[in-house]
Formats: C-alpha cells, sequence, structure tokens
C-alpha cells in the first residue's frame, strides 16, 4: 500500500492506495499533520511506501515524520516522470501540473490529453499522443476573479461563489456572479475549442476544487475527477519504485 501526501498553502490532501485504488483520503489543516500520519499508520499498516508533494509549507519536523515512518519520495524536478517535458522552463513548471500530467500518461495513455484544473489558479496542460508535455496556461481562478474586483476597485463588494442565474446581471452583485462565473465557462470552453481545432481526438480532464461546480455546466464529454492529483502523485511513485 501507498501513502500519498499533497500539501498545499493551507490545506493538506492525504490519499492511500492500495496497488492503484483509492481505499482513503482526507483534507487537514496543516497543525493537524502528525496526527492524522498516525492515525493512518494504524488504520493501514500495510503501507511501506510514501511520496510527498509540497507546494507549501511543510516544516522538517513533519519531513522527518513521514521518512522515518515510511519508505519515502519526496517529489521535486529531478524526479523520474513518465512523460517526456518539453516546457522551456522545465525547473520553473509547477509540481503539482507535472502531478496531473503524469496522471494523464498513466489513466488517458497514447491521447492527446488536456488537463484542467480548478482550483486558486485555472491551470491548461497538454500532453499529446507521444507523452510529450507540451505546455499549456496559467489564469486566474473563480474566488481569485471575485477577490481581486473587490481589492482593486473602490466600490465593488467581495461575494461569495454562486451560480448566477441570468447572463444579465440586474443588480451590481448579479453582475459580479454574472461576470465571474459565466467568463470562466467561456474561457475554458474557448480553450477547449481551440484545442480540438488542432487536435479533434482532443480527451478533455477537469479536476481541482471548483471541478465539481464547473462541470455541471460545461457540455458532455469532459472527464470530471476529484483525485486526479492524489492518482498522479500514486502513479510517479509506482513508475520510480519500477525503474
Amino acid at each position: 500500500m501507498n501513502l500519498v501526501v499533497d500539501v498545499g498553502n493551507t490545506y493538506t490532501k492525504i490519499g492511500v492506495f492500495d496497488t492503484s485504488e483509492i481505499v482513503y483520503k482526507n483534507t487537514i489543516k496543516q497543525n493537524s499533520f502528525k496526527e492524522e500520519i498516525e492515525r493512518v499508520k494504524k488504520e493501514y499498516p500495510l503501507i511501506a511506501k510514501a511520496i510527498v508533494s509540497s507546494v507549501g509549507n511543510m516544516n522538517k519536523d513533519q519531513i522527518l515524520y513521514v521518512k522515518n515512518s515510511f519508505n519515502t519520495l519526496m517529489l521535486d524536478h529531478k524526479v523520474n516522470m513518465p512523460f517526456k517535458n518539453l516546457y522551456k522552463t522545465p525547473n520553473t513548471l509547477g509540481i503539482d501540473r507535472m502531478v496531473l500530467v503524469a496522471a494523464a500518461v498513466d489513466q488517458f495513455p497514447k491521447k492527446n490529453t488536456l488537463i484542467i484544473d480548478a482550483g486558486t489558479c485555472i491551470t491548461y496542460d497538454f500532453k499529446n499522443e507521444k507523452e510529450e508535455y507540451i505546455g499549456g496556461a496559467i489564469a486566474p481562478g473563480l474566488r481569485l476573479r471575485y477577490s481581486s474586483l473587490n481589492n482593486f476597485t473602490a466600490k465593488l463588494p467581495l461575494l461569495e461563489l454562486t451560480s448566477p442565474q441570468n447572463h444579465i446581471g440586474k443588480s451590481t452583485e448579479e453582475a459580479i456572479h454574472s461576470g465571474v462565473v459565466f467568463g470562466i465557462l467561456y474561457e475554458i470552453k474557448g480553450v477547449i475549442e481551440e484545442y480540438c481545432n488542432i487536435y479533434p481526438d482532443l480527451t478533455v480532464i477537469l479536476t481541482g476544487g471548483d471541478a465539481h461546480f464547473l462541470s455541471k455546466r460545461l457540455k458532455n464529454g469532459i472527464f470530471a475527477t476529484s483525485n486526479f492529483l492524489l492518482e498522479g502523485l500514486n502513479c510517479i511513485l509506482a513508475f520510480n519504485n519500477s525503474r
């Protein structure tokens, strides 16, 4: 069994895999990290290997705790990946984006694949049928757009994510919701359309914290998954163990 750990800026995602099947997952705050790992160790004593991806602040004690508990792979740009990286600046490519591409290679082999990760930012990442990572795009996500409207204007309020009922906002709040939500939906549809013009057989994956909210408003034919990043980490661990 494998333990996968994705450390973010605020939250940490924990997953336990039995080969390729996820049998446990949880999202925790950083201050409960050790307690969660200890609980997982007791509940799944067959865990032998672990992989840790950190884009947040993981302190040395937490790193040592995992390393002392399991045979641990710390994910960085030097770790072997199951794809060829053609990004012009590979050392600046976000670890989380690399993990998502690895998951796409594992689950959609030899397919032209666009991975859309809808979180704080919306990232678009493309790998071709030759398992080559080409690149993509980075755009502000839903909540970032709401906060930007508030932070960079004098009078626009900060609103919580709400599904607009109409394209025509009949109040300032309705107009903000319409602009943010429909703006992102049209952006995603437009990006997919451009890729499909080049790759008619394109496979599209939507993941991230806002994937469920957005997938209900996008056309069918898009694979929406909430575990894609954890599955990618497990794939990278298995890939490196097999070498």
